[in-house]
């Protein structure tokens, strides 16, 4: 027997739009290139690289090509990176306008982080993708360059989180009605707006990697309950409140992403808000998303099985169950915390 269930619809058609990206939750760490210039024209290059990566794939770095090596590599290797530091001497024209990235993000399907600290004082960050795999260091930038940079990092990231995009599926498949879906999700952005701006502040400071295996472990949960026939419990009944604990856990992930990238010292404030703005409207589109499958789906009148709801359920349940031990197994092999 099938029936009109049109949330049934749209959560299942985008559990299945989500289900390919499931190697893709932040799993595969970004490398970082970090470059800080002197007023001599000397250059300190650190490179740290995710020992976990793809096989028969190598990263590096790009550099200007008039920039010298004047100090030989040093390696360091920890329990899940490797970091190389060594020397450039560059021209007395400095980084300014020369082009830097990363070779090999492509095929690596993964992403770099940049951070670069000019002879002026000035720091930049930013993320090298596939699609843009260098960066021309500009010139001093002023309020709107800023905004704009961070803004796109929040949108991206929030984009490319699909453990947290699941999350906000979750709920909404567990909220009914337009007001108490407005304060779930108000909820769940005030617990990760806090904790994000805490932690990215320095005033909070958490591993991220017991950060992300509790992450998925939240999904989880969302999905257990997703699964009670009764709705007996009190998530039912105040499920903004379960949100906004959540919340406050996804937020510290957030800033772990924002913690590698980096806040520009003399706008630090500014950046912190767009980051936070980039994150909402990513947010807000993917829940807009969600209303239109289930809006057509209604106005449609398309059928679905008694089951396809469940399905949905059990698809979100199992993708967090594969984060969780994918994400808990490094460190329980590492005997964290100990």
């Amino acid at each position: 027997m099938t029936r009109r269930r049109p949330w049934a619809i749209a959560g299942l058609a985008l559990t299945c739009a989500l289900t390919p990206a499931t190697a893709s939750a932040h799993a595969l760490s970004p490398s970082l290139l970090s470059l800080r210039e002197s007023s001599d024209g000397a250059v300190e290059v650190t490179w740290k690289t995710p020992l976990l990566r793809l096989p028969g794939v190598e990263l590096r770095p790009i550099l200007p090509v008039d920039c010298t090596v004047s100090a030989p590599a040093e390696l360091a290797e920890e329990s899940d990176s490797m970091t190389a530091r060594w020397r450039v001497a560059c021209p007395t024209s400095g980084l300014v306008g020369r082009q830097i990235g990363v070779e090999g993000l492509g095929a690596a399907k993964t992403d770099a982080l940049l951070h670069v600290e000019l002879a002026d004082g000035r720091v930049i960050d930013t993320v090298l993708r596939a699609r843009e795999p260098t960066f021309a260091v500009p010139d001093r930038e002023d309020a709107i360059a800023v905004a704009r940079r961070y803004v796109e990092l929040g949108v991206d990231h929030i984009a490319s989180g699909y453990d947290h995009l699941l999350f906000v599926l979750g709920l909404l498949l567990l909220v009914r009605g337009g007001r108490a879906l407005i304060a779930t999700i108000t909820s769940f952005t005030l617990g990760h707006s806090i904790t994000l701006s805490l932690a990215a502040l320095g005033l909070a400071r958490v591993a991220s990697a017991p950060v992300e295996a509790l992450i998925a472990f939240s999904i989880f949960l969302l999905a257990v309950e997703l699964a009670r026939s009764d709705r007996g419990s009190r998530l039912w009944e105040r499920p903004w409140v379960m949100a906004m604990m959540f919340g406050f856990l996804h937020g510290l992930g957030f800033a772990g992403a924002l913690r590698e990238a980096g806040l520009p010292q003399n706008a630090i404030p500014l950046a912190l808000l767009c980051f936070n703005i980039g994150i909402e409207l990513g947010q807000l589109a993917f829940v807009a998303m969600a209303l239109v499958v289930y809006r057509a789906a209604r106005a449609l009148a398309v059928p679905t099985p008694e089951w396809g709801r469940t399905l949905a359920v059990y698809m979100i349940g199992s993708l967090s169950a594969f984060w969780m031990i994918e994400r808990a197994l490094p460190l329980v092999v590492a005997g964290w915390p100990g």
